[in-house]
């Protein structure tokens, strides 16, 4: 009988601990999308010119604006990456969430965006899937440079860097090429060229030497992770090589951003929503 109740009362304890276990997860994977991690990288490449050396690039993501990420947490981002005080911004696509109607409201809130150097975005598949040219027109109005397959020099003194950018109907998901090389044809190989793509897949598949660094989103880390080290689902042909971070090719280095919203649900394990700061460095 006494060893039966210690077999029991063990049960209960295990059950127990299953539970508390059970219970602080779906709690943590509700919270995690509100704290936001502020992620430093450092870029040292010898192409940066020495009038850019130090500047600093915030690089936000996938915002995903709609039922899961509120308009109070769009004002919110702008208040925090613009008291980064950034040299220039980057936006990598994916404003919005499943309706037109949150575009406008959007793109209201990241009009405040400020950068000396300019504010920069390309667009993501959910801006080509809700409307692409509502979203340019808002990205314009908002006093964004959308980089819909242009590229922009950058200017200090005699120093000069490019930031290009593709259209996500014109990356590597649907073109055998991508549309990279018009973009660059006036850059130099010691030039300093950013290219930004909402897909990282794109760095995979480059055939030049001229691109330093992509910027890329996306894959939103996995947004559920094993404990941050593998993913059951990464939306790239590569799987887990561009979940997240830096990624280095034979032709170029990606940094792929795990973004600030979500899809499907409002939940994160382990893949916390990213504003990536990246400092550039002359070695």
């Amino acid at each position: 009988m006494k060893n039966l109740k210690k077999k029991l009362l063990k049960l209960v304890k295990i059950f127990v601990i299953i539970f508390v276990c059970l219970a602080a997860f779906f709690v943590y994977i509700f919270i995690e999308p509100y704290w936001i991690n502020e992620k430093t990288t450092t870029i040292s490449d010898s192409d940066v010119p020495q009038n850019f050396e130090g500047k600093k690039i915030v690089f936000i993501s996938d915002i995903h604006h709609g039922p899961y990420f509120e308009r109070e947490r769009v004002a919110d981002l702008v208040r925090k990456v613009n008291e980064l005080e950034p040299d220039i911004i980057i936006l990598g696509g994916d404003y919005v969430s499943g309706d037109v109607g949150y575009i406008g409201a959007c793109f209201e809130e990241l009009s405040r965006l400020k950068a000396d150097m300019g504010i920069f975005g390309v667009t993501g598949n959910h801006d080509e899937w809700t409307d692409y040219n509502l979203t340019v027109k808002c990205m314009e109005n908002a006093g964004i440079t959308v980089l819909s397959n242009r590229a922009e020099w950058l200017e200090i003194g005699d120093d000069k860097i490019k930031i290009a950018g593709v259209d996500w109907s014109t990356d590597w998901y649907f073109n055998s090429e991508p549309y990279v090389d018009p973009l660059i044809k006036d850059a130099e190989e010691n030039d300093f060229v950013i290219l930004v793509s909402h897909t990282p897949d794109l760095a995979e598949e480059l055939t030049t030497d001229k691109v330093d660094l992509v910027l890329s989103g996306h894959t939103h880390g996995g947004q559920i992770t094993f404990f941050g080290l593998w993913a059951p689902y990464v939306p790239s042909f590569y799987g887990q090589k561009y979940r997240t971070g830096i990624v280095k090719t034979d032709k170029t280095m990606a940094l792929v951003s795990n973004g600030v919203g979500n899809t499907f649900l409002p939940i994160r394990f382990f893949a916390r929503p990213q504003i990536n700061i990246i400092i550039l460095d002359h070695p």
